[in-house]
């Protein structure tokens, strides 16, 4: 189960939204969700929390997403990261990356500094006591950013199934061309906030490494809230051993209105 919290965390902030002016998200916007192994054992809990700072005298957005197992998993399987990305809130441009994480005792401590002028990520490995520089793509987004500048900057209206979404990522020490699969729309049953209520969806397969975590490349499923603020509702993962779910339980603080079906 290496690096797979890490993984979860990923895709269940990842979200699109209608191009516009308008932000899908703001200050105060907070998501818990639960996570599963199989169908049957709770396996942990994430949360993503945004907020608004000053960094180096920039406005930025500040989000912190945070990942642990609970239960008899734990036991055996001790899982607690802590993500966080401060960000441009005009342009979403991310300026600083933050990964601190312990994953069944394989641990990072990462700061990573974009300089999108010259484009160069300083990678500080704290760990090891080691500063490197790379060389990024245009337009590149931090794992945590690349969640918000999608819901602000993808027109899904234009959607057609089978369309893939493109973009760059920066993770650790190399950039990635992350890509998504467009499925189209359906309305699912959730339990959020204490309430069962039927929501419609947009639904998207992220396209994953295949290999020792995962099954396939298209091993994700993806459904996130066809409102405005574009919520991540679930997710399902087969893994190469048993498969894994996320749902979100609960949320608060959200821009828009939360739209369910009657």
């Amino acid at each position: 189960m290496k690096y797979l919290f890490t993984s979860i965390l990923f895709f269940i902030g990842l979200q699109t939204s209608n191009i516009e002016k308008e932000s899908a998200f703001q200050e105060g916007e907070w998501f818990k969700f639960e996570m599963s192994y199989s169908g049957f054992f709770k396996a942990g809990n994430a949360t993503l929390s945004v907020n608004e700072k000053k960094l180096d005298g920039k406005p930025v957005f500040h989000v912190v997403g945070k990942g642990w197992t609970t239960g008899a998993i734990k036991w055996f399987f001790k899982v607690k990261d802590r993500y966080e990305s401060y960000f441009d809130i005009e342009t979403g441009a991310p300026y600083k990356f933050i990964r601190k994480i312990n994953e069944g005792g394989h641990t990072k401590d990462v700061e990573i500094n974009f300089d999108h002028e010259n484009k160069i990520a300083e990678v500080i490995d704290k760990k090891h006591k080691e500063t490197k520089n790379f060389t990024t793509e245009q337009d590149v987004q931090d794992m945590v950013s690349m969640y918000y500048y999608l819901r602000n900057n993808i027109n899904t209206e234009s959607l057609k199934v089978g369309d893939e979404i493109k973009t760059n990522m920066f993770f650790d020490e190399e950039n990635y061309g992350f890509k998504l699969k467009y499925l189209g729309e359906e309305t699912i049953k959730v339990d959020v906030n204490g309430s069962d209520v039927k929501v419609k969806t947009i639904k998207f397969r992220p396209y994953v490494m295949a290999g020792r975590v995962f099954k396939e490349e298209e091993s994700l499923t993806l459904w996130v809230s066809a409102d405005k603020n574009k919520i991540p509702l679930k997710i399902k993962a087969d893994l190469a051993v048993g498969s894994l779910r996320a749902d979100l339980v609960e949320f608060k603080g959200l821009k828009h209105s939360f739209k369910i079906e009657f």
